[in-house]
């Protein structure tokens, strides 16, 4: 028996030890040579401990200019040379990929003021994205007199490179100077709501469970969250033990998940390890503290939620965000909105097993509402939106004048804060006849095995066809 115990624990022992050196000899062979915008690892950026105290946006905005200088010094002005300027190359300045082609360089933190201020908002961007994703739900809050405040997250908007060693507590750290500036602009007393898409949604969360359990920070009012980041692949956790054989110069490409090229002007392609090792901590934290919090009746101290989630997502988990947030939430005004699938697109016995949640709301009554917006029939692309009030089962149905385009069959992560007329992802997007891209609007049908990035990411739908749904969820959500 004993012999038996030994060999079991040597066995455990060495698989735990081959998966990461399997997956660092991985990297090596199938991944491309990285890139300057790969190698430079900034050190420019504030971390969590420079940002304690009265460290300002204005601290905050010199630091984001010298990361900025630094790529350009360092990065576009050695690509740029020679480069051939019909290859998207988002460092290349006469790329059409480059985010000067638009008159705002939406990788930089940005701000809004209305004539009359009534409200404040502070929106978080996700992982490996920029500033540009909270663009429209921002100037719609704009519109309802929002003070708005789209902060870029330190390693974000500049190069891939900057996710190699930067921690979601530095990330956080940015938050809480963002809810400090926006609650000094519009004084006390207004409303204060945070928006947080994906990454920067787990953030959002997890700054207002800190405020819940005591902590001396702006409260927000309301929260809205786009594709939240509550839960993710436990194989992120591996993510960390194969990027330690980056510091070994041969084994360097291990510190890499994805490279691809860098075509997309306001979000990266390439995909560090420690980007993926960071949302595993982030949202192991979230899960243990909504836990915590659950037990000691703390999180009614919650503001009210509104969430919007595509029931397919390959990114974040759909099934934690409702089974490891809004199922643990006591009666507070909160709701989940879910994109379903396409019903009538006929693609249903090619998904994966699993793929589809049909009963992801089935049950009830909960304590939050819920509304699922799918095919008004089985027969049609037009839909609508099937709510269910907090504490009840009854269904209420509202058709929305609105329908699936015929070519879609699902939303994407990714695609939930874009309208239709984005200038870079919407489907009519007019990117191409302003000189920058349109990748809203690239089709994938053709031959294979030709394309320099894979199919699969050119397919992902990269706008909202419900965003005028969304936006006006938003605005009444926003109001006061």
């Amino acid at each position: 028996m004993k012999r038996w115990i030994v060999r079991i624990v040597a066995a455990v022992v060495l698989i735990a030890a081959s998966l990461p050196i399997g997956g660092a000899a991985s990297a090596l062979n199938r991944l491309p040579d990285l890139q300057p915008w790969h190698h430079l690892v900034t050190r420019l950026e504030p971390t969590a401990g420079e940002m304690a105290g009265e460290f300002s946006l204005a601290d905050y905005l010199r630091r984001e200019d010298a990361v900025f200088l630094e790529v350009k010094s360092r990065v576009e002005d050695v690509v740029s040379r020679d480069a051939n300027p019909s290859v998207p190359n988002r460092y290349v300045r006469t790329s059409r990929s480059h985010p000067s082609r638009l008159a705002t360089d939406w990788n930089r933190t940005q701000s809004s003021e209305p004539a009359q201020v009534r409200a404040g908002a502070l929106l978080i961007h996700g992982l490996t994205d920029s500033p540009y994703s909270m663009r429209a739900v921002a100037e719609r809050l704009q519109a309802e007199g929002y003070y708005t405040l789209s902060l870029r997250m330190q390693g974000h908007g500049t190069v891939p490179g900057g996710l190699v060693d930067v921690a979601w507590e530095d990330w956080l750290a940015a938050v809480r100077m963002g809810a400090r500036h926006v609650r000094k602009q519009i004084g006390e007393g207004r409303p204060l709501v945070m928006v947080g898409y994906s990454n920067g949604g787990a953030l959002v969360t997890k700054y207002s469970l800190d405020v819940a359990e005591g902590a001396d920070w702006p409260a927000p009012s309301k929260i809205i969250l786009l594709s939240p980041m509550i839960g993710v692949s436990p194989t992120a956790w591996l993510a960390r033990a194969i990027s330690r054989f980056g510091a070994i110069p041969f084994f360097e490409k291990a510190r890499w998940l994805d490279v691809v090229p860098e075509y997309n002007p306001f979000k990266y392609n390439s995909f560090p390890t420690n980007a993926g090792f960071q949302t595993a901590r982030l949202t192991a934290a979230l899960r243990e503290q909504v836990a915590r919090l659950e037990s000691a009746g703390a999180l009614a101290r919650l503001p009210p939620i509104l969430a919007f989630q595509s029931v397919i997502d390959a990114t974040v988990s759909t099934p934690a965000v409702v089974h490891d947030l809004f199922d643990h939430l006591p009666a507070g005004g909160h709701e989940l909105v879910l994109f379903d699938i396409n019903r009538s697109s006929g693609i249903e016995p090619f998904l994966r097993p699993g793929e589809v949640l049909p009963r992801l709301l089935e049950g009830g009554p909960r304590r939050y509402a819920a509304t699922l917006l799918t095919n008004s029939r089985a027969d049609t692309n037009e839909v609508s939106a099937m709510s269910v009030a907090a504490g009840s089962t009854a269904m209420a149905t509202d058709a929305l004048m609105m329908s699936w385009p015929p070519d879609v069959f699902s939303l994407s992560h990714v695609a939930i804060p874009f309208p239709e007329d984005d200038s870079v992802y919407g489907g009519a997007s007019r990117g191409r006849e302003e000189g920058s891209v349109s990748l809203g609007r690239v089709s994938v049908r053709g031959e294979k095995g030709v394309l320099i990035v894979p199919q699969d990411v050119l397919m992902r739908v990269t706008w909202n066809p419900f965003f005028a749904y969304l936006a006006a969820r938003v605005e009444a959500w926003a109001a006061f």
